[in-house]
């Protein structure tokens, strides 16, 4: 059974995380803690754990992340307060490590939180991770825009303060539920640029978080990461073959720098999760059995 569990953090925050029990409570593994992406909350995660096999003998940890879903709140937002508040969370559990498995964003907070706990942190899995230099395109433009963009989310914050925003956020979103529709699309023949724009549209985003929420996430999305040399732990990262985001021969290269990394290739643009559920859970699944 997979219980809802309450933490007030240590600047009186309130964090809302899932934890679900290994079948088999005497394996005493580290459990994985599942960090969603930008603009997302825990039930990105809700097809992998309802399938994989690794329900057997790991405890799995599912955190609406800190101005997501059932954690919404205003105030600042960046890498290391996400760290901060996982770190937590796993003192509360009373759990000495964990493999974070996170996919974008999600992917660079669990770098962080490696960089800045690594006696917390038994391995890592990086489901399309960015990495600043191999931006391309209008990701590219982005990035470059991020001063602008984090001068604009001041602004937005001090109005906030002074009382000028929304009075609700519906911050109940089933992603689920938008990947099994998606794949039906793609099924049909709608092309991954559609899909692109699908999950990027700012409308159904805002209608589920504040804008300097949303504007911070971006930022740190792209914002640089911390020394990959340092990581010597195992990592797994699952690239996307067909990101129409980044360049794959620098991804390539950002990722050998990485002591002791080894990498997937799935076949999917940016959501491997949401295109190619099983692909993900079997390199998880595989990974996962050799630590």
């Amino acid at each position: 059974m997979e219980e809802e569990r309450r933490l007030i953090a240590t600047d009186g925050t309130e964090l809302v995380y899932w934890r679900r029990a290994a079948d088999d409570a005497a394996a005493g593994r580290p459990p994985l803690l599942l960090v969603h992406g930008a603009a997302s909350n825990h039930t990105r995660w809700s097809e992998l754990l309802d399938a994989t096999s690794l329900k057997g003998t790991r405890d799995f940890l599912r955190p609406d992340l800190r101005g997501n879903g059932a954690s919404m709140t205003r105030g600042r937002l960046d890498r290391e307060i996400w760290s901060r508040d996982l770190l937590e969370i796993l003192d509360a559990e009373g759990d000495r490590q964990a493999v974070l498995v996170g996919h974008s964003l999600g992917a660079q907070i669990g770098v962080d939180f490696a960089h800045r706990y690594p006696s917390r942190t038994r391995a890592l899995a990086l489901i399309d991770p960015v990495f600043r230099r191999a931006l391309t395109g209008p990701r590219r433009r982005m990035a470059r825009a991020m001063p602008i963009v984090a001068l604009a989310t001041r602004a937005i914050r001090v109005l906030n303060a002074l009382g000028l925003r929304r009075r609700e956020i519906r911050a109940e979103r089933d992603l689920r539920e938008l990947d099994e529709r998606t794949r039906a699309a793609l099924r049909e023949g709608e092309s991954h640029e559609e899909i692109a724009r699908r999950y990027s549209a700012l409308g159904p985003i805002l209608r589920h978080m504040p804008l300097a929420n949303y504007l911070q996430q971006l930022h740190a999305t792209v914002a640089p990461l911390p020394p990959l040399e340092e990581l010597d732990l195992p990592v797994l990262v699952l690239l996307s073959a067909g990101s129409t985001f980044a360049d794959p021969e620098i991804n390539r290269g950002e990722i050998a720098r990485l002591p002791r990394a080894s990498t997937v290739e799935i076949d999917a643009n940016h959501w491997p999760l949401t295109e190619r559920p099983e692909a993900v859970r079997e390199a998880l699944e595989t990974w996962a059995a050799g630590l």
